[in-house]
């Protein structure tokens, strides 16, 4: 999966965790921190699980190296971890 097609993914992926409060194009277009658009601690945990059952990506919070809070570093750990994990 390129890059674009992965950041496509996730920021849906987010999107459904937020249950639409946060539409993608927000999350494509904002760039940033996933909590200043509005992110909650509670959909971070629905992500995590969204990625590990669609993306087979599992991510730990408290694992160094971790990148959460900002979109473009999330891609770029779920994509390591995907080519990691392959």
């Amino acid at each position: 999966m390129s890059t674009l097609e992965l950041r496509g993914r996730v920021a849906t992926m987010v999107s459904s965790a937020t249950d639409g409060e946060v539409t993608t194009e927000e999350i494509l277009t904002g760039g940033g921190s996933l909590a200043a658009l509005g992110v909650g601690s509670l959909a971070v945990l629905r992500l995590i699980d969204a990625l590990d059952d669609e993306l087979g990506v599992q991510l730990d919070l408290d694992a160094p190296g971790t990148h959460l809070d900002d979109f473009d570093d999330l891609v770029r750990t779920v994509q390591e971890r995907a080519v990691r994990d392959d």
